[in-house]
């Protein structure tokens, strides 16, 4: 049964990569995988909690912890209670704190874009230059996910593309460097992304020091695909015609207000995150309902107040709510591989046949373009403790700020640039603007592995030099 899950998530990954030829939403295929992961894991719960290595030892860390809290769990209702108590109820409360945050990132992004608060940015940016464009969103991506995160930056710079460019194909060129400068972007910094995040609150790195190793291999990371992909695209980009509607109605000073307002509701999550460290999510659902109720009167006094699809509740209507539902199913899916065990025997696997920090570092980050990235970290967290100041040979890969967490802050945040399905903000890009897993796969995987690995070098090379 262990081998049957990891075959069955093998095939439900396989259903979603092959959307558009088999004409089935990723979402349904989505949702159905992370109910059959969890159905297989409950009517085999004996054999996986039971599973041993050649010691004898149980492979399970979740349910070893578990039953050194309940010594008497060892039996069916204490591995019902187990699975359905306490692990499904645990990834259910992860899963829906990226839920609402996506929600509530979503809802504020629309509401911006309803009232043509983007033009504020777009009628600035002038060139028609494929290139220049390139660069500008790809630079401008990369900063902002270090101050947002790189979920609520590409949902932004999603919208931004939209009033940019009309043709799809030259579009989902600039979404998969949107990805993939959003990820980048957000490995060099604390808040940027929630692995760092991870690493940073458990104490395995500290701020100044992952931003100072980390922005130079993360910027080459970007750069190196930018300059690949400035030979490669010519010519000027296509605007979309603009459709003359109530938008010419819209009072200028209420579409400065929603933009500003806005974009400064988004860069209030992580500051309420930081000083008053509730999670993300509850920072978003604060800063969306005070937006809601500003624009909800100001919508009243507004020249278009007659018309419904302007107020909130109207916006609500045409959220994407496949991309949430897809979201879920996979997170729920991923969630039960955690569960069973899975995931750490992996881990275990790396640290017994790679060894070498970098090695793992690595491997770590081209899994995460597979598998959420979030229980690989959590995975690495559980397996290396933070060794001590002072510590020598290979314990000192793992003081804090050692080799292992800055390497495993890099990898985990740009490997999941390497499949569209591999990051948060990768799955946000595949649902906004529907594009194809095999399209991401011929057109920006290769060049996400060449800036993964450019970066990688560099902080090699960093490293060396420090040594």
């Amino acid at each position: 049964m262990f081998i049957l899950m990891i075959a069955v998530f093998v095939l439900g990954y396989a259903m979603i990569a092959l959307e558009h030829p088999l004409k089935v939403n990723k979402a349904a295929t989505a949702l159905m995988l992370g109910a059959i992961m969890w159905l297989l894991f409950v009517c085999s719960k004996e054999t996986l909690l039971s599973r041993t290595d050649d010691n004898g030892t149980l492979t399970n860390q979740e349910w070893v912890k578990y039953l050194e809290a309940h010594p008497d769990a060892n039996n069916e209702e204490g591995m019902i209670n187990f699975m359905i108590h306490e692990q499904s109820l645990l990834h259910l409360g992860d899963t829906s704190e990226i839920l609402f945050f996506l929600l509530g990132a979503m809802t504020i992004v629309a509401i911006i874009d309803k009232y043509n608060g983007f033009s504020i940015i777009t009628n600035k940016i002038k060139t028609k230059s494929k290139v220049k464009l390139l660069w500008i969103l790809g630079i401008l991506t990369f900063f902002m996910s270090a101050v947002l995160d790189n979920l609520t930056t590409t949902i932004v710079m999603l919208a931004l593309l939209r009033k940019l460019i009309d043709d799809k194909h030259t579009r989902w060129i600039f979404a998969g460097t949107i990805v993939l400068a959003a990820n980048a972007g957000g490995a060099f910094s604390p808040i940027g992304d929630v692995t760092t995040i991870m690493l940073w609150v458990g104490g395995q790195v500290s701020t100044v020091s992952i931003m100072k190793m980390l922005i130079f291999p993360s910027l080459i990371c970007l750069i190196v695909p930018l300059l690949i992909l400035s030979f490669i695209q010519k010519g000027e980009i296509g605007r979309p015609t603009v459709v003359e509607n109530n938008t010419s109605l819209i009072d200028v000073k209420l579409q400065k207000f929603c933009f500003y307002w806005g974009v400064g509701s988004l860069i209030c999550v992580p500051i309420i995150k930081s000083f008053l460290h509730v999670p993300p999510y509850m920072a978003m659902i604060l800063m969306l309902g005070i937006f809601w109720v500003l624009t909800s009167i100001l919508h009243r006094k507004s020249s278009v107040n007659h018309d419904s699809k302007y107020s909130v509740e109207g916006i609500l209507e045409h959220i994407d709510t496949p991309t949430i539902l897809f979201f879920l199913g996979i997170l729920t899916a991923v969630g039960a591989l955690q569960s069973a065990g899975h995931l750490t025997e992996m881990s275990q696997f790396l640290n017994e046949k790679v060894g070498n920090v970098y090695g793992i570092g690595l491997t770590i980050g081209v899994l995460s373009s597979i598998v959420d990235n979030v229980p690989l970290v959590a995975g690495a967290i559980g397996m290396y403790p933070i060794e001590a100041v002072g510590a020598v040979g290979d314990a000192a890969n793992f003081v804090q700020d050692g080799t292992f967490w800055e390497l495993l802050a890099y990898t985990a945040g740009t490997g999941g640039s390497i499949l569209i399905i591999g990051s948060a903000a990768g799955v946000a890009a595949m649902g906004i603007e529907k594009i194809d897993f095999i399209w991401y796969l011929k057109h920006i995987s290769w060049l996400a592995l060449l800036g993964y690995a450019a970066g990688a070098l560099c902080y090699w090379l960093i490293r060396c030099c420090i040594a």
